[in-house]
């Protein structure tokens, strides 16, 4: 399945608390959960203006859809071709 990095500009997401975090987690899983097996959210980074968050979805309307019915920005998608890292330079 594809993999998504999505860019989602929150003014002040870096001082967001414990709590919000977790609320804004269970709104994002309650809606995954309503649109079945097809789409995974596997992890966020929180930034000081920003969330960058990586899913594996079929298809970039997967992963706005998501962010309308969450409620949440979605201000650029991009489908990632390839991982590298260290190792790559081996």
């Amino acid at each position: 399945m594809p993999k998504f990095v999505i860019e989602r500009n929150i003014p002040g997401a870096g001082q967001l608390t414990p709590q919000d975090l977790k609320a804004v987690s269970q709104r994002s899983c309650a809606v995954l959960n309503s649109m079945g097996p097809g789409i995974q959210w596997i992890q966020s980074y929180v930034t000081d203006d920003r969330l960058y968050c990586i899913y594996l979805a079929p298809d970039e309307a997967a992963i706005r859809r998501h962010a309308s019915e969450g409620g949440f920005p979605c201000d650029k998608v991009s489908q990632i071709r390839t991982v590298i890292d260290p190792s790559t330079a081996e």
